[in-house]
């Protein structure tokens, strides 16, 4: 029996493994890096140990620094969580042989499943169906699309479509780098594309003896950088027929190489054609585990943990859930800019909780969300009797949260779960690639609450004549303007204050306050949140969230930078450099590589011009906003 667990991961996952121990009454052990030194988990678990010595990034996949701590805090365990070394065979050995018992299936298995290359054939032999990897230099115009993909890990990491063939080397090269990073392991392979496929995922169980449970299925089909964005199960539109065949091919791969614990056959599935194709088996739990949880009334955590204890009882489930859930990852990044990742402080982070819906995350209110981790702030999950129970369920608990701070996906969240093809049950691989980001959540009573609720706050915090109202005239004259800036906009707000409060053009100002107010227009009362942290002032209100920034009076020369120059879209290290001063470059052309969050970020230029200056070199650490280069010619 497990008696004290160490979760060698951070963040969400941590938290997740965390709850289940504690219903079973298993101790907690948490590790972390300095980054995350003030993260929820942290202060969850019972014993706490700190992962000296290495960069953040790197944290994590020190084996040798996880199996210290366990050591040092006398756990008897180690659950892996997802991602970092969740599926590194040679990590999984070492706890195995330091005497400790390791949350997963053998580490054999995960040797041969963890290699993608080495799964297709394993999985050619049983006699599921595969597509077959493609050598690059073999590769013809006829092959066309190709998918260049990391033989380690997930999430997108490594990840590249492929539609030129003269781009395929670079891509590779690419892709090596990013796996490298992410992984710790470069190798990538090559094969089709599949237009418009659907990612459908089975659930599998093993107990100690390798006896197989299905335990349904999910469609995680809508990505984005080929990272899940909505997964949901049971998968829409599937035939009874096909649904079967999914689960015995599921059953037939966990089977084949003896699986014990939980774990998850990936497929990509060719409506048109009806045909499925092995995509991968994730040898560990899966982010999108909530949905299957939620429909089948069940703990994957405790299952692994039963199985790890040596569980031999033989467990089935039906192969139709019992309702529906739909899980969406809200990210900290801006899909307006091809979803670069964000970082910043959480000023407010409340998401509603209550029937029907369950989230998890990793953050709260106050934390940093850094650079050097994935962007995943939480999962928010809605459930129900029907897809459209839970996706309706799902939208509310959205728009009702309070996110400050960073920008984040929540707004195209909502959009997708509106949207008629994905109500519809329209899913494929593909969907985002057309779908456009939507437009800020717009309501002209919020800039008019946030310029009542600045004047209000400085009503309160003023020393003298408290007894004037704000703005105050003895003879009425021009309105107070108040400015500000925010998605790429400048809003102007003209109101008057006096004796009977506050005026402003096609509103009446029901009650004002520093952090609410309440507007009514057209016979329509709505109330306004208001939260200010610096220039920023957030406001919320039932219908959205909109941040605006106040525009200072003066704009300091120092702050102005020169045309043609390339900032960083964000905080991250400088992977590479293309370029040097004095090279002639055209409209696209890249000039350096940047990586945040575990993902390269290509800086291109703007428009045909010169290259007067490079100020980084490979392996700089940039700030937001820094100037990267100058391209003469281009406008900045």
């Amino acid at each position: 029996m497990i008696k004290r667990l160490l979760v060698a991961n951070r963040a969400e996952i941590a938290s997740r493994v965390f709850r289940t121990c504690r219903d079973l009454g298993i101790e907690t052990v948490a590790v972390h890096s300095d980054a995350d030194a003030d993260l929820p988990y942290v202060a969850e678990a019972d014993l706490v140990v700190r992962l000296p010595g290495v960069a953040p990034a790197d944290t994590y996949l020190r084996g040798d620094l996880l199996l210290d701590a366990a050591r040092q805090a006398g756990a008897d365990a180690i659950h892996p969580g997802y991602g970092f070394l969740s599926e590194n065979a040679d990590f999984a050995r070492s706890v195995v042989e330091a005497g400790l018992t390791w949350v997963g299936p053998d580490p054999r298995t995960i040797e041969k499943m963890g290699s993608k290359v080495e799964a297709k054939r394993l999985m050619t032999a049983a006699e599921v169906p595969v597509l077959g990897s493609i050598h690059p230099e073999d590769a013809t115009e006829a092959d066309l699309p190709l998918i260049v993909k990391a033989s380690a890990g997930g999430g997108g990491r490594g990840m590249r479509i492929v539609r030129d063939l003269a781009a395929l080397p670079g891509e590779v090269e690419r892709a090596e780098a990013e796996a490298a990073s992410a992984f710790g392991d470069g190798t990538v392979f090559v094969e089709r594309y599949v237009e418009r496929g659907r990612h459908v995922e089975v659930q599998v169980w093993g107990d100690a003896e390798g006896r197989i449970a299905v335990i349904g299925e999910r469609d995680c089909s809508l990505q984005r950088r080929h990272q899940k964005v909505v997964e949901e199960a049971p998968a829409p539109g599937l035939s009874r027929t096909t649904r079967h065949r999914l689960h015995r091919a599921a059953e037939t791969a966990a089977e084949t190489v003896g699986y014990v614990g939980a774990g998850t056959v990936e497929f990509l599935l060719d409506e048109e054609r009806d045909e499925f194709f092995f995509l991968e088996m994730n040898t560990r739990l899966q982010v999108e585990h909530p949905v299957t949880e939620l429909v089948f009334h069940t703990d994957l955590v405790e299952l692994q943990l039963r199985a790890a204890e040596g569980e031999t009882s033989e467990v089935r489930y039906p192969e139709r859930p019992d309702g529906h859930a739909i899980e969406v990852r809200l990210y900290a990044e801006d899909p307006a800019r091809d979803y670069q990742p964000q970082s910043g402080v959480l000023t407010a982070f409340e998401i509603p909780v209550g029937e029907g819906v369950r989230v998890d995350t990793g953050f709260a209110a106050g934390n940093e969300v850094t650079t050097h981790y994935d962007a995943m702030l939480a999962k928010v999950i809605g459930s129900g009797r029907n897809r459209g129970e839970a996706a309706r369920r799902l939208v509310t608990a959205l728009r009702r949260a309070r996110i400050h701070g960073v920008r984040t996906n929540r707004d195209h969240l909502v959009a997708i779960l509106e949207d008629p093809g994905f109500v519809a049950g329209r899913v494929s691989t593909a969907f985002l690639d057309d779908f456009a980001p939507p437009a800020p959540a717009d309501d002209p009573g919020a800039p008019v609450a946030a310029a009542l609720a600045l004047a209000e706050r400085g009503r309160v915090a003023r020393t003298v004549q408290h007894g004037a109202p704000v703005a105050w005239r003895n003879v009425a004259s021009a309105p107070q303007r108040t400015t500000f800036h925010g998605d790429d906009t400048e809003t102007v707000v003209e109101w008057w204050g006096g004796r009977d409060g506050y005026r402003a053009d096609g509103f009446t100002v029901v009650a004002a306050g520093p952090d609410r107010v309440v507007l009514e227009r057209e016979g329509v009362r709505t109330t306004y949140d208001v939260a200010v942290v610096g220039p920023a002032v957030d406001v919320d209100w039932p219908g959205g969230h909109r941040r605006l920034d106040v525009a200072p009076r003066f704009v300091d020369p120092a702050d102005a930078v020169a045309s043609g120059s390339l900032l960083a879209p964000m905080p991250g290290t400088v992977v590479s450099v293309a370029v040097e001063a004095g090279q002639q470059v055209e409209a696209g052309q890249p000039v350096l590589v940047l990586e945040a969050m575990k993902m390269q970020h290509t800086v291109s230029a703007p428009a045909r011009g010169t290259v007067a200056v490079v100020n980084v070199q490979p392996g700089a650490q940039v700030a937001s906003g820094e100037v990267l280069a100058v391209v003469e010619g281009a406008e900045s």
